[in-house]
Parts: structure tokens; C-alpha cells; sequence
């Protein structure tokens, strides 16, 4: 089991913290004397999350924020809520397999824009507070689904067909791409910023009830129950240890990406079993797909990285 370092003094804002390895991350950081922000969609179920971490971890600094990464506003209003430095930036909130197509607010697709505009404008907005803060991170959650994930950056908005499993997908290689085009852009302007990517494997949380039972009235599975008893599976704790690796091992490095190396030949199924570091689709390494999925993402947002880093570069986010 990964043993998170001495996080006193750090903040740490890990989204969709009220269930699953976002509850469990916020937990074992606060743990480490982190202050974590609980960005979470609904503030009810994050307040009863809180309180359990707090039965964990007697007097641990853990707060609760709304945050509703399908609402462009809503990223913009807790970016521009949030105050002081910024350690940590854990994008682990998603939508998994919604059965029948959805558009959010801002008339994206209802995964895309929970999985990945989101998560892309809540860091770039973030930015200015990351790059004020000596030795920052970025971990977006990705997921073993991206092998099968195919982007197009000109219908990043909507997808020309739509089938629950192909277009999760396709978000879990597109956060791949975003995390990798964000440490390249840190390394080139010499920001003192690392963006790694991580993924839990098959982990037993309500993900997949959650986003198949959107748009129901009854709740819905996103996997067969069988096919659940017969994949190898992991419990929350083992799911976190990714994310948790790449947030605060000292010897993660930017653009390097996490997971479980257990099952399958050479652990290359990825679906359960010890972290380390691991291979992603070769798709996510296309440095020019992952430039133009970036420039989609900053128009259909309306985010975009400065053009300029003055001083100790933290900058001024359009």
C-alpha cells in the first residue's frame, strides 16, 4: 500500500470526493495533514462523505464545495471561489456508460462534458493558484476503456453516433491527451508544474449505477452483474493507490501515467492488482492529435492557456 508523505501545509482539491477513490484520496491525504477541498456535484452527499472521513481522521481539514464539472459555470464559479495556494488538482469525477445520449447545459454531450471539458476548464481556470505553488500537480483520471476510445476534434462537442460505451471511451483518451498536452506545454514554458494521468482498473464503486441510471427512473447497471463476478475487481482502497501515486510519489514523473499491473499476461489487461507505471493507447502519445483536441476544447470552453508566463509564472487565464 502506497504510504502518502507528510502533506502538511498543502491544499488539495480532488473532485467527485463524496464516493468511490475520490472519497478515499481525500481521505488518505487529509490524513497526511492535507487541507482537501471535496469538490462534489451534490453538497448533501459530500457533507455525509466529509463526516465519515472525519470519523477516519479525527480533526482533519476537509471542506465541502459544489462543484458541477457538466456546468460550465458552476467550474467557473468555484475556480474563481477558490482562495490561496493549490497543491494538488485531482481530477477524479466522471460519468460512465449513460445508456441514452444527454446534453448538459452548455449543449455538450453529457459525458463529454462531465469527463472532459470539465475537468480541462477547472485546470486551465486553476492554473494561476497551481503555478504559484512551488512543485504542483495535475492527475486526471483516465481509464482502461480508453484503449477503445477513438477522438475527433471537430466533433468534440457532440459525437456523430452515439453508443454509451464508445463515446466513454473516447472521453478516457481524451483526458490521455489532455493530461499529456498539459506537461508538454509546463515543460516547454519551464513551469515548475507536472501533469500525470492514472486509472483505477475495475474497482467496485457506484460509478456504474450512477451514470446508467441517468435518465432512469429505476436504477440501472452499466455491467452485466455476471460479467462483474467474473472480471477480476479491486476494493476502493487499491483503486485510489493510482491516483494517490501520482499525486505524491517524488519519483512520479510529469506525462507519466498510472494503473494497476496485475491479470492477464504481463499485467497488461491493467484491471487489477499492485500500481505502477503503465502503458497507455498509442493514440494518447499523438502529440499533434493532442494539440488540436486542446485547441477544440479552449474554443468550445472559452478557456485558454496565456500565451505569455511573466514572473514566477503564475498566469492570467482568458
Amino acid at each position: 500500500m502506497h504510504v502518502v508523505p507528510d502533506l502538511t501545509g498543502r491544499t488539495a482539491v480532488v473532485t467527485g470526493a463524496n464516493s468511490g477513490t475520490g472519497k478515499e484520496a481525500a481521505a488518505r491525504l487529509a490524513g497526511a495533514g492535507a487541507r482537501v477541498v471535496m469538490a462534489v456535484r451534490v453538497p448533501e452527499k459530500g457533507e455525509a462523505a466529509r463526516t465519515e472521513i472525519l470519523g477516519r481522521v479525527p480533526g482533519a481539514d476537509v471542506e465541502v464545495r459544489r462543484l458541477d464539472l457538466a456546468d460550465q459555470a458552476s467550474v467557473r464559479e468555484f475556480a474563481d471561489g477558490f482562495d490561496g495556494p493549490l497543491d494538488l488538482l485531482l481530477n477524479n469525477a466522471g460519468v460512465m456508460a449513460i445508456p441514452e445520449q444527454h446534453l448538459s447545459a452548455d449543449g455538450f454531450e453529457l459525458q463529454t462534458a462531465s469527463n472532459v471539458l470539465g475537468p480541462f476548464a477547472l485546470t486551465v481556470r486553476l492554473l494561476p493558484r497551481l503555478l504559484a505553488t512551488p512543485g504542483a500537480r495535475v492527475v486526471t483520471m483516465s481509464s482502461t476503456a480508453a484503449w477503445m476510445g477513438r477522438v475527433d476534434p471537430a466533433r468534440l462537442a457532440v459525437p456523430r453516433r452515439y453508443t454509451p460505451w464508445s463515446v466513454y471511451g473516447s472521453t478516457k483518451l481524451a483526458d490521455l491527451l489532455l493530461a499529456n498536452h498539459l506537461a508538454k506545454v509546463a515543460t516547454a514554458r519551464g513551469w515548475d508544474l507536472r501533469s500525470l494521468a492514472a486509472h483505477p482498473g475495475i474497482t467496485r464503486t457506484n460509478l456504474g449505477v450512477a451514470g446508467a441510471s441517468v435518465g432512469s427512473a429505476t436504477p440501472r447497471r452499466s455491467f452485466p452483474l455476471l460479467a462483474e463476478r467474473l472480471l477480476p475487481t479491486q476494493e476502493v482502497d487499491m483503486g485510489a493507490e493510482p491516483m494517490l501515486v501520482a499525486a505524491t510519489d517524488p519519483h512520479a514523473a510529469t506525462g507519466s501515467y498510472w494503473g494497476p499491473t496485475g491479470w492477464g499476461p504481463a499485467g497488461l489487461l491493467q484491471m487489477a492488482g499492485r500500481t505502477g507505471e503503465v502503458r497507455a493507447p498509442a493514440a494518447a502519445g499523438d502529440a499533434d492529435l493532442a494539440a488540436r483536441f486542446w485547441a477544440a476544447a479552449e474554443e468550445l470552453t472559452g478557456v485558454a492557456l496565456p500565451s505569455a508566463v511573466a514572473g514566477r509564472g503564475a498566469p492570467s487565464v482568458g
